[in-house]
């Protein structure tokens, strides 16, 4: 992997944007359209309903109910932003006209100044950025701006893009480091990488610099929190910041749990809730690749190291604990009570897509796989109405998708994601492109000196194989890189039906053919999938004598529905062997796993609860599906890690 410490950024990848990329297959096609034509209008309706929408009519009064709280706006925008996406690839009247009425709305109740935000127009007009540590005032503004790039990016309109950039420039003069502004930045972690944004929409480096100053400034002495805490213990204002965590929570606040108790080069452990830091170390790696900032580079490789081979699911989840939704340690992870919020995953995506294009290097993009086939998918049901906000890696029957949340930040953060999926699967360099994630459909790129159309045809993640086939005007010679995933301990490829010895081919976890490329011709890749038995580091004691299976990207569990024998009594014997086979008719089809479980026989312990003898087992039948595709049929217990035998 290329240095950080030392040598100024330059990103090794431009991502191929999600509007020159179609996605289809059987496994992402009936998704990306679910998304489409079923939770975007559920997410909208359930903004409808639930006032959300409405409150930006500002007409809310004292007494009424519901009291406006301060991340509706953040709810709202991401479903815009979601929208948008789609929009810009399907064409649809409809759609675009509820997005003008929706947006209309919001620019309907900005300010003179500037200054959008329902809770503190309406509830507490007089409390603007008073309260930055819990409040999400900028949290929610940067919402906003990535719903108005995404919609101007989508349509052309500067409907909310203008309104967006007045209150950035509102923002712009209230923060930094000069006489009469705030040394101030934000307690939920967003507007920082939503400032880029803005920037590359806009060319205004204004936008940009806010971004640093944001990210430089937090966890500097005297730190800001203390000196805002103790202005509103003085005004009588607590029940947002002050003693609020004291009150509420039992304990005074911990400054690791927004990632603000150390300036951020200084950080090497990923502590405190797990989104904010999710969004925090995107905005670093933007920054990191915007201004050439190696120390920005050089802490997001350390904390991604910290994150990865201590503190993360096998599913991909981040973030242990109910209490901070976020981590408490190395090597805690436990799976009844995972937290492994839905946004933590689409957090962990984004982080890595951003260093991914930062430095070429494939483990990037394993884990983007890994958390987006696993941690992200399974917070959204197969018909795309109900939505987890945990995903634990076992329960016990009692966990279950609902329709929305009081805290609603997880359907519309899946939906945007799925909404741009494509930009993920693509990068370009001068002289390469690079195939990131193997999905049926086709993209169009400039490289060479001219348009390169690529097409997929794979069936993965059922199935390994992968043929791309490039046409182009005239002959083109670039460099094409093909990712061997992570997981992959054997794959084998072909050009044109010829074998190539992947031996000296392989660069940061790419397979790297360079030639004159003919139109038409075809590449074939086969990654070899068989059931693997994982096991966790000794350390995770939740996961000690246990194994869980995993066939490609997918990480496997079993439910109750499909087994004879009580779910918490099976056991794996280690030399069970493991069948995978698709089946079309169960969970909308999926490569399902089969073995001959254990279970101990219990028929002869009736009279006594301890005895020398240990027990005897007799098989049972175990069907293992894919963990993301749980909780979609009967309701029942489920497990991700399970006990093994000898």
């Amino acid at each position: 992997m290329p240095t950080s410490s030392d040598q100024p950024v330059s990103p090794f990848y431009r991502p191929v944007p999600f509007t020159q990329v179609q996605l289809s297959g059987e496994f992402w096609g009936p998704r990306l359209r679910v998304n489409r034509e079923v939770t975007l209008s559920t997410e909208y309706q359930q903004l409808k309903q639930t006032g959300r929408i409405d409150a930006f009519k500002l007409l809310w009064q004292p007494g009424q109910q519901p009291v406006p709280h301060f991340f509706w706006d953040s709810d709202v925008a991401k479903w815009i932003e979601a929208a948008s996406y789609s929009l810009a690839q399907y064409p649809d009247p409809a759609l675009d006209a509820l997005l003008d009425e929706v947006i209309a709305l919001i620019a309907s109740a900005q300010q003179p100044d500037g200054y959008i935000n329902i809770y503190f127009t309406v509830v507490e007009p007089g409390n603007r950025f008073s309260d930055l540590r819990d409040a999400h005032e900028l949290y929610c503004a940067g919402h906003l701006m990535e719903a108005a790039v995404a919609h101007f990016q989508a349509t052309g309109k500067r409907t909310l893009l203008d309104p967006i950039c007045r209150y950035a420039d509102l923002i712009e003069r209230t923060f930094g480091r000069g006489g009469g502004q705030k040394r101030g930045y934000c307690g939920h972690e967003e507007i920082e990488l939503a400032l880029v944004k803005l920037y590359h929409a806009t060319g205004e480096k204004r936008y940009l610099d806010l971004s640093r100053y944001f990210v430089d400034e937090r966890g500097q002495a005297p730190h800001y929190f203390d000196q805002e805490t103790q202005r509103l213990k003085a005004q009588d204002k607590s029940h947002h910041s002050g003693d609020y965590f004291e009150q509420t929570m039992g304990h005074q606040f911990d400054y690791r749990y927004n990632q603000s108790h150390l300036p951020v080069r200084e950080q090497t452990v990923v502590g405190g809730h797990a989104v904010r830091a999710m969004y925090l170390f995107s905005a670093m790696a933007d920054l990191a690749g915007e201004t050439g900032d190696p120390t920005l580079l050089k802490a997001c490789e350390v904390l991604w190291e910290n994150l990865c081979t201590r503190r993360m699911y096998l599913t991909g989840g981040i973030g242990d604990s109910r209490t901070n939704e976020g981590f408490t340690g190395d090597y805690v992870l436990p799976n009844e009570t995972a937290y492994a919020e839905t946004c933590a995953a689409v957090g962990l995506v984004f982080w890595n897509h951003r260093m991914l294009q930062l430095t070429g290097d494939g483990r990037y993009a394993d884990i983007i796989e890994r958390a987006l086939y696993n941690g992200v998918i399974s917070g959204i049901s197969l018909d795309g109405k109900r939505f987890f906000y945990e995903n634990p890696l076992a329960s016990l029957g009692a966990h279950h998708r609902q329709d929305w949340f009081d805290c609603a930040c997880c359907p519309p953060n899946v939906a945007r994601l799925l909404a741009s999926l494509g930009q993920y699967v693509y990068s370009t360099s001068d002289t390469d492109l690079a195939v990131h994630l193997y999905i049926e459909g086709q993209a169009t790129v400039n490289l060479a000196g001219q348009p390169v159309h690529l097409s997929q045809r794979t069936r993965y993640p059922w199935d390994g194989t992968v043929v791309i086939r490039l046409d182009m005007d005239a002959p083109a010679g670039f460099g094409l890189r093909l990712r061997l995933p992570g997981w992959c301990r054997s794959a084998s490829l072909a050009v044109n039906g010829q074998a190539v010895n992947l031996a000296g081919r392989v660069e940061q976890g790419y397979v790297r053919l360079e030639q004159t490329w003919q139109p038409g011709d075809e590449v074939q890749l086969t990654l070899v999938m068989p059931v693997e038995r994982v096991y966790a580091h000794p350390n995770v004691q939740p996961d000690a004598g246990k194994v869980a299976l995993q066939r490609g990207p997918l990480v496997y569990c079993i439910e109750q529905t499909d087994l004879a024998a009580p779910l918490e009594r099976i056991v794996l014997p280690r030399s069970a062997a493991l069948k995978a086979s698709f089946e079309p008719d169960l969970l909308g089809g999926v490569v399902a796993v089969t073995a001959e479980g254990a279970e101990p026989m219990v028929e002869d312990w009736e009279s006594t609860l301890y005895r020398p003898d240990p027990p005897q087992f007799r098989p049972t039948r175990l069907v293992a599906v894919p963990y993301f595709a749980w909780d979609n049929r009967e309701p029942g217990p489920m497990r991700v890690w399970l006990p093994e035998i000898k």
